[in-house]
C-alpha cells in the first residue's frame, strides 16, 4: 500500500514510518523542512514537501496515495497560546484530505486523544464507545468517524496524553522533567490521585499500522496501555530520577509550576483499550510508562545543555 503520512519526522510518525515499512508498505512523508526531509529519506521514506497550510499539495498526496494517515498537528502554535488556530488548521487539513479519498473506500486514520473525556463526567474507565458531541478536536474526531458515509474506511487513534519512548523528546514527560528541574521539586496537586494513562510509542506506531489496513470505517480506538497511573506516582518517579524532593502543591500554584499543562495535571483520564484490543488484536507489548522513566533516558542531559 502506498501510504501518505503526515507528521511522518515527529515523535509518533518516526515510529509509524519504520512500522510501515517493515511491514512493507510504500511511505510518502510531509516534511515542511529539509531537516524532516532528509531524516525521512535516511528511513527510506519518499518526501513530499509542503505543510497542513499547503492544502493543494495535501490533496494531490492523498490522492495519489492508497490510504492516509494523519498525525500532524501545529504543536508550535498550541504551545504559543494559539490553540484555536492549530485546532482549525487540523480541521481544514481533515476536510481536504477527505475530499480527496471520498467514494474510494481507502483508509483515512487521524489522531485524537483520550484526554478529552477527561472532563465527560464519566464514573467508570473511558471507552472507545464513549463520544463528545462538540468542542476543539472532538469535531475533528466526529467529522473523521461521520466520513465512514462518504466511501472512506475511516478511523481515529486516541492518544494517551503520555506516549512515551527514547523517541519523546517534546511531549508531557519531557515537560513535566523540565518544570522539576527549573522548580527544584517534583509536584503533583493535591493527593495526586487523578490518573493518566500511556502507551509507548512502538505500540502506537503498530495501531496506526493496524487501523490502516483493517480497521472497520468509523472507527474510534484507543492508544492506551497503563490505564491509569496516578499522577503522584509519575512525580515520585522524576523525582528519583532527578533527585529532587517530591511535593504536593495546591491548585492554586498549579499555574506558577506547571504553566500551560496546569489544566491537565489534575486531569483523571482512566482509559481502557478492551474494544481496540478485541477489533484489531492489538496488544501493547513494550514496557510501561513507569519501567520507561526508570531505564533512565528520560534523564540524559545532553552536553550542549550543560556548556
Amino acid at each position: 500500500m502506498r501510504v501518505f503520512v503526515t507528521g511522518a519526522s515527529g515523535h509518533v510518525g518516526s515510529a509509524v514510518v519504520p512500522e510501515l515499512l517493515e511491514a512493507g508498505h510504500q511511505v510518502v512523508g510531509l516534511a515542511r523542512s529539509d531537516k524532516s526531509a532528509a531524516a525521512l529519506t535516511a528511513a527510506g521514506a519518499q518526501v513530499h514537501r509542503g505543510d497542513l497550510d499547503d492544502l493543494d499539495g495535501l490533496a494531490a498526496a492523498a490522492a495519489a496515495a492508497d490510504g492516509v494517515i494523519h498525525l500532524a498537528f501545529k504543536h508550535d502554535a498550541m504551545f504559543a497560546g494559539d490553540f484555536d488556530s492549530a485546532v482549525t488548521a487540523d480541521l481544514r487539513a481533515i476536510e481536504t484530505l477527505a475530499n480527496a479519498l471520498a467514494g474510494t473506500g481507502k483508509p483515512l486514520v487521524t489522531t485524537s486523544g483520550t484526554v478529552l473525556l477527561a472532563f465527560a463526567g464519566l464514573e467508570d474507565a473511558a471507552t472507545e464507545a464513549d463520544v463528545i458531541d462538540a468542542g476543539p478536536r472532538v469535531d475533528a474526531e466526529n467529522a473523521v468517524v461521520a466520513l465512514a458515509e462518504r466511501g472512506i474506511r475511516s478511523s481515529v487513534v486516541r492518544l494517551s496524553p503520555t506516549v512515551h519512548s527514547t523517541l519523546d523528546h517534546n511531549g508531557f514527560i519531557p515537560t513535566l522533567i523540565s518544570f522539576a528541574r527549573s522548580q527544584g521539586v517534583s509536584a503533583y496537586i493535591g493527593d495526586g490521585a487523578n490518573r493518566w494513562p500511556a502507551v509507548h510509542t512502538l505500540d502506537a506506531a503498530r495501531l496506526y499500522r493496524l487501523a490502516l489496513e483493517s480497521a472497520p470505517a468509523g472507527s474510534r480506538l484507543h492508544g492506551v496501555d497503563d490505564q491509569g497511573i496516578p499522577f503522584r506516582e509519575i512525580a515520585e518517579t522524576i523525582g528519583r530520577g532527578l533527585d529532587l524532593p517530591v511535593v504536593s502543591i495546591p491548585a492554586t500554584e498549579a499555574d506558577a509550576h506547571f504553566g500551560f499543562l496546569s489544566g491537565h495535571v489534575t486531569a483523571d483520564n482512566p482509559s481502557s483499550n478492551m474494544l481496540t484490543q478485541g477489533l484489531l488484536g492489538w496488544k501493547p507489548v513494550q514496557p510501561g510508562l513507569i519501567e520507561d522513566l526508570s531505564q533512565g533516558h528520560y534523564f540524559d542531559v545532553p552536553a550542549s545543555a550543560t556548556n
